[in-house]
């Protein structure tokens, strides 16, 4: 899909700063969304807005579908009556980074108490919206509220650590939870009905103010998921439930072992012989919640690197086939095309970059890595075509200062200056600069380098895994200066928004 020449902001809504120690889609979202506007930004990319699973990563979900409870405002919740104001005087403005232990204690009870008034007084039209909702989304619906009130009753554990029945599935063993967990499952069903609504408002208000929201869809699943406990067929799992394989990817220059990620891996052919409607469902509902959808791991469609589950390290995996032009054939044909564009980065065969390009899915550039050895100079502005996204750098990336001041070896130190010359206002807006002077159809850029903070403000380091996903920006960062920055920026280089179609106004947030 060719994409219009836009520029925008990387920014995950947990780090907005909402009352409550999280961000969230209430107030302060909206004031964000009024600083893009500003600034003449078209886009706003954010992670995956699934409910986190095991740790505080969005990639790493229980549902491929459902959306992140703690990313719920309350204040719109009590503005629209499902809670007493005052129920929310212990969510104080905090500033700093996130603390997910204290935001759950804090927040969730609260969460359950606001969907218990709804269901019992919500007002006829919202209520008659919750059933429309609930009925249209059944069929992703249903699995997880019941999987999420098991979850709750078993204390957190994997679902393969549940009584045998339930771990199986079994009819009558699932009918009768049904029935013991039929209060808990319904205040489920009105919290996932609350985000979808809270979300599909604020991207409403993107649309009045021209700006697409760009997703993000991670290729596998974990194995404590909805998904892989109600449709186990898909997976290859072995007799016992446990995974037969895993995913990650082989050793490299980085890892002497490589990476053992743990996700269990698609059977493929039970998904061919379906004609991937699992996979057609997922991404319509990604495009029906995202403008754009950036592809994770793009290269496990063509390759994907299967490791026995039993080996504690990447080493003794293969590469093994993936759907290939398959499953791209048959999403084009279900969604009338693709509104996608790939993580395409690190080792990538040119068969990768085949498939990619045979169905005119933009590939990513990220600068900070264009300065090291001559094959790195791919990502840099003179090698880009406009069927490129490009970065500064991403979510896994230090920010570009803390990358400039203690991250860079001395050689890509003298490379980039000698690229970018003099940059009196920092290295962040060198390259700022020439990602938005780039040829690449999207230029997309953090925030933190916007507002050019250091290491103190990176979201996240791949392989470690605490401390991650919990940095948010101060409100008085989002200045008057920087906004007319970015927006003269934008004029220049021909990257301002275009007016975009604005769905009807029907929903409790708008």
């Amino acid at each position: 899909m060719a994409f219009p020449r836009s520029t925008g902001i990387l920014l995950h809504p947990t780090s907005l700063p909402a009352r409550g120690g999280i961000g969230d889609l209430g107030p302060a979202a909206y004031g964000f969304i009024d600083f893009l506007s500003a600034a003449r930004q078209g886009l706003w990319q954010v992670l995956p807005l699934g409910p986190p699973a095991n740790g505080d990563s969005p990639y790493s979900s229980t549902s491929a579908f459902a959306g992140n409870p703690l990313l719920i405002s309350l204040e719109r919740l009590a503005e629209r009556g499902w809670i007493d104001g005052s129920h929310l005087a212990s969510l104080e403005q905090e500033i700093g980074n996130i603390d997910y232990a204290e935001v759950k204690q804090r927040k969730l009870p609260l969460l359950t108490q606001a969907a218990g008034n709804f269901l019992a007084r919500a007002p006829i039209p919202a209520l008659g919206r919750f059933e429309r909702f609930c009925a249209e989304n059944a069929w992703w619906l249903e699995d997880f509220v019941l999987f999420d009130a098991l979850r709750d009753r078993y204390s957190q554990q994997c679902w393969n650590e549940w009584p045998n029945p339930l771990a199986r599935c079994e009819p009558a063993a699932l009918e009768t939870a049904r029935q013991e967990l039929a209060s808990e499952m319904a205040v489920r069903r009105a919290i996932q009905f609350a985000f979808w609504e809270q979300w599909h408002a604020l991207r409403r208000r993107c649309a009045e103010r021209s700006i697409r929201v760009v997703g993000d869809v991670a290729i596998f699943l974990d194995y404590d998921s909805a998904d892989v406990w109600a449709q186990r067929h898909l997976f290859r799992l072995r007799d016992d439930l446990q995974p037969e394989v895993v995913s990650g990817v082989p050793p490299d220059a980085f890892s002497a072992t490589g990476q053992r990620w743990g996700n269990p891996l698609y059977n493929w052919d039970v998904m061919r012989a379906r004609g991937y409607r699992w996979w057609i469902h997922r991404l319509r509902w990604a495009t029906q919640t995202c403008d754009y959808i950036r592809l994770d791991h793009f290269r496990g469609f063509e390759q994907f690197w299967e490791i026995p589950a039993h080996e504690p390290t990447a080493i003794h995996g293969r590469w093994v086939d993936g759907p290939k032009d398959d499953l791209f054939h048959k999403l084009r044909e279900a969604l009338g095309g693709l509104p996608f564009f790939a993580e395409d980065l690190g080792y990538i065969t040119p068969e990768v970059h085949a498939l990619r390009e045979r169905h005119q899915i933009p590939g990513l550039a990220v600068l900070q890595f264009g300065f090291g050895d001559t094959g790195s100079h791919i990502y840099l502005p003179h090698r880009l075509t406009p069927d490129r996204v490009v970065y500064t750098g991403t979510h896994d990336n230090d920010t570009t200062l803390g990358w400039w001041h203690s991250g860079a070896s001395e050689h890509e130190r003298r490379a980039a200056q000698a690229y970018v010359g003099q940059c009196e206002d920092g290295m962040n807006w060198a390259l700022i600069r020439l990602a938005q002077n780039s040829v690449a159809s999207l230029s997309v850029v953090p925030l933190q380098d916007v507002l050019g903070l250091g290491s103190e403000a990176r979201l996240n380091t791949p392989s470690v895994k605490a401390g991650n996903f919990r940095w948010r920006y101060r409100p008085e960062m989002l200045t008057r200066e920087v906004a007319e920055k970015l927006a003269r920026l934008a004029e220049v280089t021909d990257r301002v928004p275009q007016p975009l179609p604005v769905p009807p106004l029907e929903d409790f947030a708008a």
